[in-house]
């Protein structure tokens, strides 16, 4: 099976996703206008809907090491809630500020859902390429509301 490449518009962003079947490589957010196909289920979350992308399955949990055990706790965490790094490092043994950085390297996010984790004070932490899509998915999907932490971005 090849490769497909789409891009679905996600708010005033796009997302941009490389996919086959129902293994997704990638998705990145970005501000090329809608071209292509993405899978169904990411379309939908994209207009909005409730949609439990669990049906699809990340590259990233093949990562090595604890990469993989770390994205899948993140993929746990249900649509509309939030939990903390810190409570993602627990249940794997090991630091929030290794969570974090794994989170930087998520190659799937939305399938993975890392803006579903947030500081323990309820802060935003970083979220590439920008916070504004977090506090965006977070606000789409009827999450807590989050404070922004006044850490980089």
């Amino acid at each position: 099976m090849a490769l497909t490449e789409g891009v679905c518009p996600l708010g005033t962003w796009s997302v941009r996703v490389v996919w086959e079947g129902d293994l997704v490589h990638a998705v990145e957010f970005s501000d090329l206008p809608p071209d292509g196909e993405v899978p169904a289920p990411i379309e939908a979350y994209c207009r909005g809907e409730p949609v439990d992308l669990c049906t699809l399955r990340s590259a990233a949990l093949d990562r090595p090491g604890k990469s993989a055990a770390i994205y899948r706790e993140v993929c746990a965490v249900s649509y509309g809630t939030t939990t903390t790094y810190g409570t993602i490092a627990r249940l794997v043994k090991t630091s929030a500020r290794a969570v974090g950085q794994v989170m930087r390297r998520n190659p799937t996010p939305l399938v993975v859902p890392c803006h579903r984790v947030i500081g323990a004070d309820g802060s935003i932490r970083g979220f590439t390429p920008s916070i504004e899509i977090k506090e965006h998915l977070l606000a789409m999907e009827g999450g807590r509301s989050v404070k922004r932490s006044g850490g980089k971005r």
